[in-house]
């Protein structure tokens, strides 16, 4: 599966997300705000956030806010489970930046005492997740001292720069690997495609004729997308698809993927042509099809129907 970095709201979600596996009963009431008292074996932050660490591996990088992090995550209230990374997102860590502090005893308060090969147990309160506009799901009460614990073993952690070295490294070593496979397809397939400074390879088997659209017009295209083994994902003209009429988009927009942006703007009116598109011009690590491996270079058959 492909990582997707969280943002500080969408990590608070994981408190409280809609799908929430059910619970088959609620859970015991507890004793009043008043008798509320820290379970056995956490401390409490300055700020009141309760904390156990049940795992202090060696290190000196503690996380800071606007650090990168990545940690498994099973998220409960009691014995109802709220989230699991490993059951619930296919057994990989869940990467985010680390937010500053929305409210006293926050569980960023928490991230920060924690480096790389961590684990603790944190617990905030279900009313101040509440006040921060977290949806309940039925039987959670509020003002019944309920508490949401977050079990959290960290995988790592990255300051911003090493964040950005690490991801400008990933993307030199896959722009590398495509265009290996690339070349490898052409010779193979005894092709000699163009290419731009992007990296995008096309050949084209008809210009058309007059000129070329501009960004912000409205072109209208049908087209066929493979992948390399030639396993079709997706089409306007193949019945299977189930989607047969001509597709419309502003060009240069953003509205489809930057390959597509760069390459029909080469097609006049009435072109066709073949777009080989490396991943980093397409859908790179975030596939939106099971028939889309992550990092997938892929191929299209184009037509320009039109631009206005």
């Amino acid at each position: 599966m492909a990582k997707k970095l969280l943002t500080a709201a969408a990590l608070l979600s994981l408190a409280i997300p809609a799908g929430a596996q059910a619970k088959k009963e609620a859970p015991k009431k507890v004793p009043a705000a008043a008798a509320y008292k820290t379970p056995a074996g956490f401390k409490t932050t300055k700020d009141g956030l309760e904390y156990k660490i049940v795992k202090d591996a060696p290190g000196t990088q503690l996380a800071k806010v606007g650090d990168f992090m990545e940690v498994h995550i099973h998220t409960h209230i009691g014995d109802s489970i709220l989230f699991d990374s490993r059951k619930m997102n296919n057994n990989q860590p869940v990467p985010f930046q680390v937010p500053a502090p929305a409210f006293k005893g926050d569980l960023s308060d928490g991230l920060v005492m924690l480096t790389e090969g961590d684990s603790a147990i944190f617990r905030v309160p279900l009313d101040s997740l509440l006040k921060m506009g977290s949806q309940p799901m039925p039987w959670m009460k509020k003002g019944e001292n309920m508490h949401v614990e977050y079990d959290i073993q960290v995988v790592s952690v990255k300051t911003p720069e090493q964040q950005k070295a690490e991801a400008e490294a990933h993307a030199k070593a896959q722009i590398n690997a495509d265009d290996k496979a690339l070349q490898d397809y052409f010779a193979k397939n005894n092709l000699k495609p163009q290419k731009t400074a992007s990296g995008l390879y096309y050949v084209i088997t008809n210009p058309g004729t007059g000129d070329n659209p501009k960004p912000g017009q409205q072109v209208t295209v049908n087209y066929t997308g493979m992948t390399m083994s030639g396993a079709k994902f997706d089409s306007n003209v193949d019945p299977q698809f189930k989607h047969v009429e001509p597709f419309s988009f502003a060009l240069g927009q953003g509205q489809v993927i930057r390959g597509w942006d760069e390459g029909i703007a080469l097609l006049k009116k009435g072109g066709k042509g073949t777009l080989y598109i490396p991943s980093g011009l397409a859908y790179g690590e975030r596939s939106p099809s099971p028939l889309i491996p992550a990092n997938s270079v892929l191929i299209f058959d184009v037509e320009v129907k039109d631009f206005k």
